[in-house]
């Protein structure tokens, strides 16, 4: 049935395309770009939308890019047809990471596609795409895609839909984004399903930020979504939870590339570029108005961008601190979330301590200072943000061991819970709830979908940091797929566990862990370093100590020099004499040597391979 309908954007198509990774988003963008034309021969090339070098070697997408595009709907035997439509293409990061920048971005649309592998089924982040776009009220088109795979199972999949997430198998569209299949269906189901968008374009203004970038010189380009009135330039502007206030200087489309056009009008979506030289003055999620002609209400749900995980970054060539510096400068303008600030270590030197949005962006931001800037880096283990109440009532976060207080002034510690979701084929369902049961994890519930099952855990979030990924897609053989969203902080028996080598506490490897873990990580810990270390002429004690008390202890033996070579027989009196002549002489060493940890030994610990 067609929707009718009328208005100034009665023929404005906004919409997105959500998917779990690796599920053909990209491609499927690529063909719809074709379709309509936006493609010339000449800049044809795979993953259009994706623009870093980065994104298309992975096949994920980082960065989201928004496209305007013309659709023309084919003339029918009754005559309809041959009406023009404007598609807003809102393209979305699919990892859990971006999570806020994926909800914005689904903001400023009326409908998504939502595409699920036809071989694979649904998968975890389906699930949570699926209702983030349920939780924004949006009109959901189906598209089972990969449907020329040899393995496909396009009604399977689509039977899986409406199990899981209760759309109907029948509303869904089959299609291959590879092949080209099932692409003007898909245009029709836009027009048809999605609704345009509302608003008014004489009504005070309000424009919702979706996402943004640094241009050396217009300042910061904000994207927005015209909600109500319209935006030219020149017109001054406020920005509602900032408070700062600026004049338009251009606004326009893109294709995908920025044009520069005259106005954008409610329902639009679009640019604009205000002089704006602070990228933290215009976050994703606030709202744009007129600076004398207020909105009276902004647009729900702003939440400045939190750093959740902490990680060490430190040049392994001394000199080029200053230039990890600039190059950390250049990558915050084009993305708030991400922050750092100096810090010294005795075993690393100089480096910064910088906050991420997970585990995906802090690689990306390693992997593109490495690349794009030439730097070569030791990244130290990623850790997650504590919060400690004191004996006399304060409370403060820390996400660094070393700022860790004693066990006598602390009254509780608390860590960061996630709720994870875990999809995998039911053979493999005992081998994952038993990792899962190692991590702390304890189940909320377990949900068959056919042949596979949706595991639904809550665990804390510092136990998935560092392997679990890897270990879950090794004893699954690559079929688990997971998602996680943080929901809040739970109290835990935490402990600082320092570690010690020859009597003196060595601050860059303290670490705070789970009390029923703290002895096999002290363990590991004393152990590797007892191998690094090089030897002394007296034995070096390397211990794992909570508070005062050794949980674990290895020992660097000492250099042995034979001092009983020269007796060749003789009173055995004779032999006594030398070693405690020996023992006496180590035991003098031992209290004035010092030993010097080189950083070899550091990075096998503090690498996050470990």
């Amino acid at each position: 049935m067609l929707r009718v309908t009328e208005g100034p954007t009665a023929n404005i198509r906004n919409f997105s395309i959500i998917a779990h990774v690796d599920h053909g988003k990209s491609t499927l963008a690529d063909r719809i770009l074709e379709q309509l034309g936006a493609m010339g021969e000449r800049d044809k090339r795979d993953q259009t939308l994706d623009t870093l070098e980065l994104e298309r070697e992975r096949g994920i997408t980082i960065k989201s890019t928004p496209i305007r595009l013309k659709y023309v709907r084919p003339q029918r035997e009754d005559g309809t047809g041959g009406e023009e439509y404007v598609f807003n293409l809102i393209d979305t990061p699919g990892h859990v990471d971006f999570n806020y920048e994926v909800s914005r971005s689904l903001a400023a649309c009326e409908g998504v596609l939502l595409l699920v592998d036809a071989s694979q089924g649904v998968e975890a982040q389906t699930i949570v795409n699926a209702y983030l776009a349920i939780d924004n009220n949006l009109e959901i088109v189906p598209v089972v895609n990969k449907i020329d795979l040899p393995a496909a199972d396009p009604e399977g999949a689509a039977r899986e839909l409406e199990e899981v997430i209760g759309i109907p198998a029948g509303d869904a569209v089959f299609a291959s984004g590879k092949a080209g299949i099932g692409i003007p269906e898909i245009l029709e189901a836009i027009v048809e399903r999605i609704p345009p968008p509302p608003g008014d374009p004489d009504a005070p203004l309000k424009a919702l930020i979706f996402d943004s970038f640094y241009d050396a010189y217009q300042g910061v380009i904000l994207f927005v979504r015209v909600l109500e009135g319209t935006l030219t330039p020149k017109l001054p502007i406020m920005l509602f939870n900032s408070g700062k206030t600026f004049d338009v200087d251009r606004v326009g489309t893109f294709t995908p590339g920025l044009v520069v056009g005259e106005s954008l009008p409610a329902g639009s979506v679009g640019w604009i570029a205000a002089g704006i030289r602070d990228i933290h003055d215009a976050q994703v999620g606030d709202t744009i108005t007129q600076k004398d002609r207020p909105t009276p209400e902004p647009f729900p749900g702003f939440k400045p961008a939190q750093p959740v995980v902490f990680s060490g970054l430190y040049p392994t060539d001394t000199e080029d601190y200053r230039k990890l510096r600039d190059a950390l400068d250049k990558l915050k303008l084009n993305d708030a979330a991400f922050s750092f600030e100096p810090e010294t270590s005795e075993a690393l030197g100089f480096g910064f301590r910088c906050g991420f949005l997970g585990l995906l962006h802090a690689e990306i931001i390693q992997e593109r200072l490495e690349r794009e800037y030439d730097l070569d880096l030791i990244a130290t283990a990623p850790a997650v943000v504590y919060r400690v109440t004191l004996t006399n009532g304060e409370v403060f976060e820390t996400q660094n061991p070393a700022e860790f207080p004693t066990r006598d002034r602390i009254t509780s510690v608390e860590e960061p819970y996630i709720k994870l979701s875990v999809m995998q084929p039911e053979d493999y369902v005992g081998p994952v709830m038993q990792l899962l049961q190692e991590r702390r994890g304890s189940m909320v519930t377990m949900n068959y979908v056919g042949k596979r099952v949706e595991l639904l855990y809550e665990v804390p979030f510092a136990e998935i940091l560092y392997d679990f990924h890897d270990r879950l897609k090794s004893i699954s053989r690559g079929y688990a797929s997971m998602d996680y969203e943080q929901i809040g902080y739970r109290e835990g028996d935490l402990r600082k566990v320092d570690i010690q080598v020859n009597n003196e506490v060595v601050d860059a490897l303290a670490v705070i862990v789970h009390e029923t873990k703290a002895y096999s990580l002290g363990r590991k810990i004393v152990d590797k370093m007892a191998e690094v270390i090089p030897r002394q002429m007296f034995p070096v004690p390397v211990q794992a100590t909570i508070g005062g008390k050794i949980i674990a202890r290895a020992t660097v033996k000492a250099y042995r020099k034979d001092v009983l070579a020269k007796c060749y027989g003789g009173d055995i009196s004779r032999k006594k004499k030398l070693l405690e002549k020996q023992k006496k002489g180590r035991a003098r060493m031992k209290q004035i040597g010092t030993v010097e940890v080189p950083q070899e030994a550091f990075l096998a610990v503090l690498s996050t391979d470990e």
